[in-house]
């Protein structure tokens, strides 16, 4: 056999050796944690596998109580209230989350994994192809708390303060203490052991308003809320009042409001008693909102068209606000306006003093070589020669 060859052959053994010699078998980095919620919650667990072949994964499902009565979970069950998302790679990795939890969803759940080539043989004994990690999820009965309605803010009500109430009523373990937040935010000095609780809002504004929570927490259970929605109007708080660039270059306008729930903001140039919306689709011109914040940015702008007054308008299910920008676009040659001044104001002096020089007139003209001595006149010269008359005479 030519070396060459038989160099080739025994590196293609190699490769396809290569995936017996690194076979391994199916492993745990991330197992499911137990967890206790309440009825309405959502709950995910986490699988995270490792081998070579990378594993496959499932997940089971038993009863409290009842551990050798597992059912497989399929994505979708459980009226859809089940999810099953599940990615193979160099892990594989699953998670499970079920949704709108109730009393029957209590259990314990299984996640399964295996890279055996026999692990759906059904001879073969399940206990010894698939590795197994367990998760006991409790779901108690939610605490009932009855809390105050939503609240709009408007001109009607601005100076008179607003009270937030919650009153937790009905609760399976012992209550500890009660505290509000503020979109996501714990709200200070509002903590106490009460099961009647409010949170009074002095001065209701635009700026005051956003999703506001009492939270109840217990001894031996997740922490029960209510959410109270403290609607607003959109404010518009900041904006440029106008923008100045030179033609060819970018600008940037932006406005931010208050108010909740947050608004949906748009942009138009305003023309006369007309306006333009403007959209994304330009390729020049390009929104990015985000909550209580909107940018409108222009790209290579153009002197005869971009120039003009420019409208963010933000709106949301209570009601509407607006404010503009002036955009000014100068042309290429406006940065060298100072020195096209100066030079135009030498340029006009130079032809003044051309145009005197050469209006002037020749007796005007003094030539260097002639002395600065006065003339002597007609009549000095016949005083002499009179004189020179009178000495012949004697």
């Amino acid at each position: 056999m030519h070396p060459h060859a038989a160099m080739l052959a025994m590196v293609l053994l190699g490769n396809l050796a290569l995936p017996f010699a690194s076979a391994q078998n199916a492993g745990f980095v991330k197992s499911p944690m137990s967890e206790t919620k309440l009825t309405g919650d959502t709950f995910e667990l986490y699988c995270d596998v490792v081998g070579n072949p990378t594993p496959e994964i499932q997940w089971w499902y038993a009863e409290i109580n009842r551990a050798d009565s597992f059912k497989q979970l399929w994505d979708g069950a459980r009226k859809r209230r089940v999810s099953i998302n599940t990615a193979y790679g160099t892990n594989g990795v699953s998670v499970l989350g079920i949704t709108r939890l109730t009393l029957e969803d209590s259990g314990t759940y299984e996640c399964r994994a295996s890279n055996d080539p026999r692990r759906n043989d059904r001879r073969q004994n399940p206990a010894s192809t698939w590795i197994r990690a367990q998760a006991t999820i409790s779901v108690l009965q939610k605490p009932k708390i009855n809390a105050s309605d939503q609240i709009i803010l408007s001109a009607e009500t601005s100076g008179k303060p607003v009270n937030l109430q919650c009153n937790l009523t009905t609760a399976h373990t012992p209550h500890k203490e009660s505290f509000w937040m503020k979109n996501g935010q714990e709200i200070t000095n509002t903590r106490t052991d009460q099961m009647n609780t409010s949170h009074r809002i002095i001065k209701p504004r635009a700026d005051v308003s956003g999703e506001y929570m009492c939270v109840f927490t217990f001894d031996m259970a997740p922490n029960a809320n209510a959410t109270i929605e403290v609607k607003a109007k959109p404010d518009i708080t900041g904006h440029k009042r106008s923008e100045n660039k030179n033609e060819g270059e970018n600008a940037t306008m932006y406005c931010k409001s208050v108010g909740y729930p947050h608004p949906t903001w748009t942009w138009r140039k305003v023309d006369g008693t007309s306006y333009m919306e403007i959209d994304n689709s330009t390729g020049r011109f390009f929104i990015s909102s985000r909550d209580n914040y909107t940018e409108l940015y222009i790209l290579n702008l153009d002197i005869e068209t971009d120039p003009g007054i420019y409208e963010c308008n933000a709106t949301n299910v209570i009601g509407n606000t607006a404010d503009t920008t002036i955009l000014r676009v100068r042309s290429h040659l406006a940065p060298l306006w100072p020195f096209l001044g100066v030079l135009a104001e030498i340029i006009i002096l130079v032809v003044i003093i051309v145009v005197y020089e050469k209006r002037k007139t020749p007796d005007d003209i003094i030539e260097d070589d002639e002395p600065a001595a006065p003339m002597k006149t007609n009549s000095t010269n016949n005083h002499k020669d009179k004189n020179i008359r009178q000495r012949n005479t004697k």
